[in-house]
């Protein structure tokens, strides 16, 4: 999550990273600097721009939303953006009390499903500033996952689109390269490799697996990923109601998210662990050989930072390897992808100022703030050809490219639930069965409760 996304994370895959002070490296040299690739160009009103509107989200972090509202301000003399990023927990409580006050942001962070549909109606349908500003084939310049998901939850015939992606992700593993090459291990692509790396890695000064299952979105993005390797696509037929949440592989789903615990691969404690700001930073520092969290983990090498303030393992990606959740016994024959939008963002149908508001919205996607934002590498862009503007090691680069190239194209399964009330269902019953409160069956069960109740 940048969320981080989960910051990630959201999450998500997200609330804001922090990254851990007193343990930075050398810089690494820059292997090459890509040019700009063509991308899709911001042109908001076309009209004079002026006045002022808010913005309030967890994602981007902090310094890389500073750039993208300078480069905006810039551009457009007489305009404010008046912007503040909170944590992810922190800003859902800000979200709800100000539209329960009726102080909405003008611009809102959000993720798809759940989280823009508990908004609906606070929001304006943004298709006509996306065609105003980029022609009617605009959704072409999108990644196709980014405009799936950007209406998901959507009540039957309604095609608004009441958000708009600016990044996408995969959720994913990441391993600490250095201490598996101490420990002679290979990163596990299958449900028995994870358990015997996690064995012979064990009485260490780290944890062999870090998993900061107190967050919701984390739980439910490590169950998605789980669900989608033991059957693919069934949670989701149980979430548009085709089939009951009891589905033996379902329950089998349950399980193996329990077995983390059961079996001691997540360490000691793992339920009481938050990801951001405390797992990301005991991960960074080298207390854990992986971690599950997704793409938005790039924006711990920002090329744009003074590379001796990172901390050694993330300058230029060079201690990291991102992995696919391993293969569950007697399911799909390989790791399949999840992921889809870290963060969109949306407008306020009672915003003073919607020229404005589309403005930025669309720069911040696709124009100079958006080329802000990707330089950051804060996540992968929602649209296509925008790449970092240099890269400062050859493994990041190859960070990203398998990310942009090789795996977001593959990306068929969302790491979101559309139902705010089913996302929470999931992630309580994740909970129950992590902590012995409830077997797999029952936590099946209670979700299905849940569904029943909804339309």
């Amino acid at each position: 999550m940048t969320r981080m996304t989960l910051l990630r994370l959201g999450s998500a895959a997200a609330a804001s990273a922090l990254i851990l002070s007193g343990c930075a490296g050398g810089a690494a040299p820059t292997s090459s600097t890509p040019p700009k690739a063509t991308q899709p160009q911001s042109s908001g009103s076309g009209g004079e721009l002026s006045g002022t509107v808010t913005f309030r989200s967890w994602s981007p972090i902090e310094q890389t939303t500073a750039q993208m509202v300078s480069a905006f301000e810039a551009q457009h003399a007489g305009t404010k953006i008046d912007a503040t990023i909170f944590n992810y927990p922190e800003y859902l409580v800000d979200l709800q009390t100000r539209a329960s006050s009726k102080t909405f942001p003008d611009i809102v962070g959000l993720q798809p499903g759940a989280l823009t549909q508990q908004y609906r109606s606070n929001l304006m349908p943004l298709q006509e500033c996306a065609a105003k500003t980029w022609g009617e084939d605009w959704q072409d310049k999108f990644y196709p996952i980014g405009i799936e998901q950007a209406r998901a939850g959507n009540p039957e015939g309604d095609e608004n689109f009441y958000s708009l992606p600016i990044l996408v992700q995969t959720v994913n593993l990441w391993a600490n390269t250095k201490l598996f090459s101490e420990a002679g291990q290979q990163v596990p692509k299958t449900w028995d490799e994870l358990k015997s790396v996690v064995k012979a890695m064990e009485g260490q000064s780290y944890a062999p697996f870090m998993l900061p299952a107190k967050d919701g979105w984390l739980r439910n993005a490590v169950f998605l990923q789980i669900a989608n390797n033991v059957d693919p696509g069934l949670v989701y037929k149980a979430e548009a109601g085709e089939v009951k949440w009891t589905e033996p592989k379902l329950v089998e789903a349950f399980d193996y998210f329990g077995r983390l615990f059961s079996e001691k691969i997540a360490q000691d404690g793992a339920i009481g662990l938050d990801a951001y700001p405390t797992g990301a930073n005991q991960f960074e520092a080298g207390n854990a050989a992986m971690i599950p969290l997704g793409a938005w983990w790039v924006q711990q090498s920002d090329p744009t930072k003074d590379q001796s303030s990172i901390p050694a393992l993330s300058v230029g990606m060079e201690g990291y390897e991102p992995f696919l959740f391993p293969t569950i016994p007697g399911g799909a024959p390989e790791s399949q992808f999840v992921g889809g939008i870290d963060v969109s963002l949306g407008i306020s149908a009672d915003t003073a100022n919607p020229d404005l508001a589309c403005a930025v919205l669309t720069d911040w996607i696709a124009g100079e703030g958006g080329q802000k934002l990707i330089d950051t590498m804060n996540d992968i862009p929602a649209v296509k050809g925008i790449n970092p503007s240099k890269f400062t090691s050859e493994k990041q680069e190859e960070i990203w490219n398998t990310f942009v190239n090789d795996w977001l194209p593959q990306v068929k399964y969302s790491r979101y639930f559309d139902d705010p009330k089913l996302d929470q269902a999931v992630a309580d019953a994740l909970a129950a069965v992590a902590t012995g409160q409830q077997t797999p069956e029952q936590a099946a069960a209670a979700v299905q409760a849940v569904q029943d109740t909804l339309k």
